[in-house]
């Protein structure tokens, strides 16, 4: 049975393997679509920044401003604030919050931005009126996720066919919606966004290292993160499919022919004056 969608839960946790994914992440390979709007003077809210690669890349960008980061699982804004001091950056913050209910005065950032978040929460269409809550007018709410029916890859695998229906079972059956990505603009106008320019993007892996860093994460999230806990417990799959699924991406990976490509819905919402 799906969790009701305001009690979601996080499917990936935060595994090493998951880690691995999220720290790869920069403003130029994941929030590129809104770059070209930042100004050196903004205030930014970054929701769910995990182990805050994107968000020190922001802060770096707006200079004279400054950036929150926010999650909701307190142990990997640790990682957020080494990320930041490693970097020399004193205009950045972290904090544990919830996108459902932030603890912000209305109209107080510049820019709220959120990256592969909205596929995860129980009720997106509430977040992103939340987000606009905390813009203030004349603002920007941006988000980006991926859309896992979207994805493709080359040469075919049913071992990959079989990932992708457990983690769609998975996803939804936490409170989530893994097709997010297509999903977007339709949940801006739901909350209440008219001005929405809807964009997309792909990440590609299809160079040797690129195939054996995507293969080996996602086999390794398969046996051992959150996910495969959920996947187990949830009934929706045995020990050894999640081997056999694992096996699959490590032969993919092994492809000198591979391809795998994300596709990411975009949009980028100024709030009304």
């Amino acid at each position: 049975m799906s969790k009701p969608r305001e009690t979601a839960v996080y499917t990936h946790g935060h595994h090493e393997s998951v880690l691995r994914s999220h720290t790869w992440r920069t403003a130029a390979n994941s929030a590129a679509y809104l770059l070209g709007s930042l100004k050196p003077r903004m205030r930014i809210l970054d929701i769910g920044c995990g182990p805050g690669t994107i968000t020190a890349d922001l802060a770096a960008l707006v200079t004279d401003g400054h950036v929150t980061g926010v999650d909701r699982a307190p142990a990997v804004l640790a990682q957020a604030r080494a990320t930041a001091a490693q970097r020399g950056l004193d205009n950045v913050d972290f904090a544990v919050a919830d996108v459902h209910a932030l603890d912000f005065e209305d109209d107080t950032f510049d820019v709220v931005h959120a990256h592969q978040v909205l596929q995860h929460v129980g009720d997106p269409v509430g977040a992103l009126r939340e987000m606009k809550r905390v813009t203030r007018p004349g603002g920007i709410v941006a988000a980006r996720d991926s859309d896992y029916a979207a994805m493709t890859w080359y040469p075919g695998s049913p071992g990959l066919d079989d990932w992708l229906d457990l983690y769609h079972r998975v996803a939804r059956a936490n409170g989530g919606e893994p097709d997010a990505g297509r999903r977007l603009k339709s949940w801006a106008l739901r909350a209440g966004l008219t001005d929405v320019t809807a964009t997309s993007a792909t990440w590609t892996f299809a160079e040797p290292e690129e195939r054996a860093w995507w293969s080996g994460l996602w086999a390794d999230r398969t046996l051992a993160s959150a996910y495969a806990d959920r996947a187990v417990e949830g009934g929706h799959a045995t020990v050894e499919q999640l081997t056999a699924i694992a096996d699959a991406w490590r032969d993919w990976g092994r492809r000198e022919d591979g391809w795998f490509s994300v596709l990411h819905g975009e949009i980028l919402c100024r709030k009304e004056v």
